[in-house]
């Protein structure tokens, strides 16, 4: 239950691996650290992150008039598949139907009160899940991630594609891991190669949003629920990340729920 229409952005990438859970994450603490009323919204069914990646964990759902209770850290709202699991690394074996129906409850049995804005964290791949939020959750646009070497590049051009056959506007592309600069000699490798992004937002005319070069502290800040745009706000990358952030705040009407 939502009291208005907010504007709800998808996370997608056809491949894992990519970094699609911190960047929805750190979108999400960016939005709300603007000021806006956010929601995270957590469908990876099969590999939940975010609970670790916001210390979260031991979080389990509260259930209000029959209706489920996000967390709350400040101006973000949070919900998870993760809350519902006895233990945290405990298996989710469901096939498609009981995942549709788990996300038509996030959307319909959610108490998501006045928001802004609603992030989505969709699992990787172009099945059961990604269908069910374009159906029941019936985001504005996506935001597509990619590493950029071409073993990513082949799965993720299939969420693009995914988007444009299911009418799911394509905000832009950020690509992940875009290369390695040494904090010892500022030496600039491309891990990853190079490219890819630019090479997507290129074949398929959308917008590249930005290249987030890898740094440990990602890292260390998802394993331990630190939100990586807040602690460490100054790094390049998170500077990146909020050019990123601006960058979608140009293009979409965040308070009322459409692309410019």
């Amino acid at each position: 239950m939502i009291d208005k229409s907010p504007v709800k952005i998808a996370v997608m990438s056809g491949k894992g691996g990519v970094g699609k859970s911190s960047v929805a994450v750190n979108l999400a603490v960016s939005l709300s650290l603007q000021g806006l009323k956010t929601a995270l919204l957590d469908v990876d069914i099969h590999g939940p992150s975010v609970p670790l990646m916001l210390k979260l964990k031991d979080i389990k759902t509260q259930i209000e008039n029959d209706m489920y209770i996000p967390c709350e850290i400040g101006n973000l709202k949070v919900m998870s598949i993760g809350f519902f699991l006895q233990n945290s690394d405990d298996a989710v074996i469901w096939r498609g139907p009981a995942k549709a129906s788990m996300i038509r409850n996030f959307a319909s049995a959610t108490n998501w009160g006045d928001i802004d804005c609603m992030v989505i964290d969709c699992p990787p791949g172009t099945g059961d899940e990604p269908l069910s939020v374009v159906q029941e959750l019936k985001p504005t646009g996506a935001i597509i991630v990619t590493t950029p070497q071409q073993a990513a590049l082949e799965d993720v051009k299939k969420s693009i594609k995914f988007c444009r056959q299911t009418e799911l506007p394509v905000i832009g592309v950020i690509e992940n891991m875009s290369s390695f600069i040494c904090p010892h000699c500022g030496k600039d490798t491309a891990i990853f190669s190079k490219g890819g992004g630019e090479e997507l937002s290129k074949k398929y005319s959308i917008p590249l949003l930005g290249s987030i070069p890898i740094d440990p502290n990602i890292v260390m800040s998802s394993d331990s629920g630190m939100p990586y745009i807040y602690h460490f706000s100054e790094s390049p990358a998170a500077k990146i990340f909020k050019d990123i952030v601006t960058k979608i705040m140009d293009n979409v009407k965040l308070t009322e729920g459409e692309l410019k």
